[in-house]
């Protein structure tokens, strides 16, 4: 059984594990899925993405953690918790983001995830504010950062996507802690 570090009623959030891997990189390689980045991922950038989460986990804490439906056991995405330190006005902090695969969207997973995450935030990782990136065409993103309490506070172009006119224009969304 995987020990979980949040769990929901429908979810179980942990480090990542062997078993995520394919699930994650097919999950990484459909183009709806990845319809908001510049490109799907190859099987050694999820492998590299992987050991980045799990490398994150130990230095912090937190983690895009590996999500799995509680009454399946199935690997579903991640969401989660990661410091970022890509050059702009709003670096380096803390993100929350998800990432769910087509099979698990439509039910309130990644709503559900990232509230109980957002929740952690505050309460076992002692964080002072979450910051959430989008680009601004990616409105079902930007549908889960409000309903979980996240206020608009700005726009910027994201340096990693600069290149790529779709992407680029980001908005930015933050909560601090009550």
């Amino acid at each position: 059984m995987k020990a979980y570090i949040i769990k929901t009623e429908r979810l179980g959030l942990g480090n990542w594990l062997e078993s995520d891997i394919i699930p994650f990189e097919a999950m990484c390689q459909d183009p709806e899925v990845m319809r908001y980045f510049p490109n799907t991922l190859t099987k050694k950038e999820v492998k590299v993405a992987v050991d980045n989460f799990r490398k994150h986990c130990e230095d912090f804490g937190y983690t895009y953690f590996a999500v799995d439906e509680l009454s399946t056991g199935n690997f579903i995405g991640f969401t989660g918790l990661k410091l970022q330190t890509f050059k702009s006005e709003y670096t380096p902090s803390v993100d929350i983001g998800w990432r769910l695969m087509r099979t698990a969207w439509g039910k309130g997973y990644a709503t559900e995830a990232a509230q109980a995450c957002m929740d952690a935030a505050f309460t076992k990782f002692n964080l002072k504010e979450v910051y959430s990136y989008c680009p601004n065409l990616n409105k079902a993103s930007e549908a889960i950062m409000k309903k979980i309490g996240m206020e608009l506070i700005g726009t910027f172009t994201h340096p990693m996507v600069a290149s790529d006119s779709r992407l680029k224009h980001c908005l930015v969304y933050k909560k601090s802690r009550a």
